[in-house]
């Protein structure tokens, strides 16, 4: 049976869009700090992760371009890369399989070429020597394969899927470092970015406290 599915429309019209300025507000945030404020109701699945090694991973902020992918099936992702755009992550709902790989180097050449910040992949990717170089695309994955697809004929694009546990809408924030990965309605990001801000300083306030020697519960103001 033949499923593929696409929206002409990159994300609903009557929903609230990440602004620009927005965005650059985000890229302060930290996961661990999104994960806090949303007592995790934010978090994606821990097991998806970054690529490269803890201090290497480039961090990953953009709007959501969403694919649901079948077994040995890449059509969504095909289709979804010629509609890819500036400040992009490819979210892949291959829903944990693992048999062949979803995405490889040339297809994330291509997504980059357009512009795109990178991809999380709940399933497998292959070429991550290739993909682990790049400095200005993040990559996050649950499994790595040398197995490719064998097809290019189902799936859907740019429609709320399922994600390591969380809802993913397009247009919707994926936040992204060494981590994990956190996703935020328009609305949750425009409603936590002033308590993540705060929280922000509130961290390095902490740290000026410590370096000056207080108390550790002075310093973080643990009652007592």
């Amino acid at each position: 049976m033949d499923t593929r599915s696409s929206s002409d429309t990159r994300t609903d019209p009557t929903r609230p869009q990440l602004s620009a300025s927005l965005l650059e507000r985000w890229r302060r945030i930290p996961t661990a700090i999104v994960a806090d404020l949303s007592h995790g109701a934010c978090q994606i699945d821990t097991a998806i992760r970054p690529l490269c090694p803890a201090g290497q991973q480039p961090k990953l902020l953009g709007r959501a371009l969403t694919v649901q992918c079948l077994p040995l099936d890449i059509g969504a992702v095909v289709r979804a890369l010629e509609i890819a755009r500036l400040a992009d992550v490819l979210v892949i709902a291959a829903h944990g399989q693992h048999g062949s790989a979803t995405i490889g180097a040339i297809l994330s050449g291509y997504l980059r070429s357009r512009g795109a910040v990178g991809l999380i992949c709940d399933g497998a990717i292959r070429d991550v020597e290739e993909l682990a170089a790049w400095r200005d695309f993040s990559v996050f994955t649950r499994f790595i394969t040398p197995r490719g697809p064998t097809s290019f004929e189902r799936g859907e694009v740019n429609r709320t899927v399922t994600f390591g546990g969380r809802q993913i809408s397009p247009g919707d924030l994926v936040i992204g470092d060494d981590d994990g990965l956190v996703s935020l309605t328009p609305d949750e990001a425009l409603n936590l970015i002033g308590a993540a801000e705060g929280k922000l300083e509130l961290e390095k306030q902490w740290r000026a406290r410590l370096a000056e020697g207080l108390p550790l519960a002075q310093a973080l103001g643990i009652a007592q």
